[in-house]
């Protein structure tokens, strides 16, 4: 028997107490005991997010919320510049050129990030663009942007959309300060719940635009949502169950404290990111994220045999690459319940196979070196 160690970043292992709550029977959600606990998730909500922007729950996946902002934000034949710089970043540029909208595709390569000044040019030159679609931390390389100073760039002159659908919750991102006007966020990365609940956090700002054009979206029609809010409830049958396992999740995050929470993961961060260059391997961010890392495979490795040896022999189960980098990257979360000893088994795992690759490895390289970001970190 091999245990299971789910390492990918997202979806993310769910904490015992929000597993129990999915156990238990369903309750009817338009009832005073569900609307009492659907107040405490949009506060708990506001806390991991940092805002007192209005915040909406959807039965859907990351993407629903990612398409909702687009629909109601930005009218067929409008503007909006779309930052693109990885797999999920173009997701943006999909949705949006689906609805008809003309989209200013930006892009830089793979793994590096956006520059504020780069933005800020880019809104000169198209000053009748409607919102910037940006990316917290793109999944697909481990880059982590500069979310605070694209918001300055961006500040009076569009709306700010940002993808927070794996960043949030484990890396900072502070809402209201750093002039986001749309954040969306996924329930089963940092927050610790099964797929199937998204977020997004609007600001008077966004909500006056939206109110100005027309929307084509029924399910999806935030107007409808911020409506039920006055409750608060959703204006379609969500997800009962999950929504009782999201308090869950979201009591054990603000028990430890959301400042908190950010320094476990830039440890944890820390920590893998040098145990592994202590491998001799070579991360694929310029400005990595907090929540996960991105880790090129030495040459001559099979990217998905390596992945599936790892999982067969040591339960590790990591994510590959997509687009461009599949075969060629792995990626490794440090996100919601992973602790230090999940990333020591994670990269000891990693050391043994590739050993059993041939590859010329110190077994125990990259376990110390983690281990000594954890031990000087512990003594803080």
């Amino acid at each position: 028997m091999v245990k299971q160690r789910l390492m990918t970043p997202g979806p993310t292992e769910v904490p015992e107490p929000s597993l129990q709550a999915l156990s238990r029977q369903v309750a009817h959600h338009r009832t005073p005991e569900f609307r009492r606990l659907m107040a405490e998730v949009l506060e708990g909500l506001k806390c991991v997010f940092q805002t007192a922007n209005d915040i909406l729950v959807l039965t859907s996946s990351g993407t629903g919320a990612m398409e909702a902002a687009v629909v109601n934000l930005v009218p067929r034949g409008g503007k909006a510049i779309v930052l693109e710089s990885g797999k999920f970043a173009e997701r943006w540029r999909e949705i949006a050129e689906r609805f008809g909208i003309q989209v200013v595709r930006h892009q830089v390569p793979w793994g590096q990030p956006f520059q504020a000044d780069e933005v800020a040019r880019l809104l000169e030159d198209h000053p009748d663009a409607v919102a910037v679609f940006a990316t917290l931390q793109e999944t697909s390389t481990g880059v982590g942007h500069d979310i605070q100073a694209i918001g300055r760039a961006v500040a009076g002159k569009a709306l700010l959309v940002v993808d927070g659908i794996s960043g949030v919750g484990v890396m900072e991102c502070r809402t209201d300060a750093w002039g986001i006007d749309v954040l969306v966020v996924g329930a089963q990365k940092a927050l610790m719940t099964p797929p199937g609940l998204a977020f997004l956090a609007v600001s008077p700002a966004a909500w006056k635009q939206i109110e100005s054009i027309s929307r084509p979206a029924f399910y999806f029609d935030l107007l409808a949502y911020r409506k039920a809010l006055s409750v608060p409830e959703t204006p379609y049958t969500p997800s009962i169950p999950l929504v009782k396992a999201l308090a869950e999740s979201l009591r054990l995050i603000r028990a430890e404290g959301i400042e908190a929470v950010w320094a476990r993961a830039r440890m944890l961060a820390s920590a893998t990111r040098v145990g592994v260059e202590a491998m001799g391997l070579r991360l694929v961010a310029q400005r990595p994220a907090e929540g996960m890392t991105a880790v090129y495979f030495p040459e001559g490795i099979d990217g998905k045999a390596f992945l599936d040896r790892l999982h067969q022999r040591f339960g590790v189960k990591l994510a590959g690459g997509q687009g461009p980098l599949k075969g060629r990257i792995f990626r490794i979360a440090h996100m919601g319940l992973l602790d230090e000893l999940d990333i020591i088994s994670t990269l000891a795992g990693i050391e043994l196979v590739l050993a059993e690759f041939g590859q010329p490895i110190t077994l125990g390289a990259g376990v110390a070196a983690a281990s000594r970001v954890i031990a000087e970190t512990g003594k803080a």
